[in-house]
C-alpha cells in the first residue's frame, strides 16, 4: 500500500484547509482592526501601523546608505 494515495491526499487537504481557516480567525482576533459594532477603523491600530511602517522605512534607508559606502567605485 502506497503512502501517497487519494484518501491521504484528501485528508491532508482537509486538515490544511481547516488549519488555514483557524489561523486566519486567530490572527483577525489578535489584531485590533475595527471599533466594535462598526466598520470604522480603530484609530490606535492605524497610528501604530503607520509608526511601524515609518520605522521600517527608516531602518531600510539607513541600512542602504551604510552599505553604499562599502561598494567599490
Amino acid at each position: 500500500m502506497s503512502i501517497v494515495n487519494r484518501r491521504n491526499a484528501v485528508l491532508g487537504w482537509t486538515v490544511w484547509a481547516l488549519a488555514k481557516e483557524g489561523l486566519k480567525r486567530k490572527i483577525r482576533g489578535a489584531v485590533p482592526g475595527t471599533v466594535e459594532g462598526s466598520r470604522r477603523p480603530n484609530v490606535s491600530a492605524a497610528i501604530l501601523s503607520a509608526l511601524a511602517a515609518g520605522a521600517g522605512a527608516a531602518w531600510f534607508w539607513r541600512r542602504r546608505d551604510r552599505h553604499e559606502d562599502l561598494l567599490p567605485a
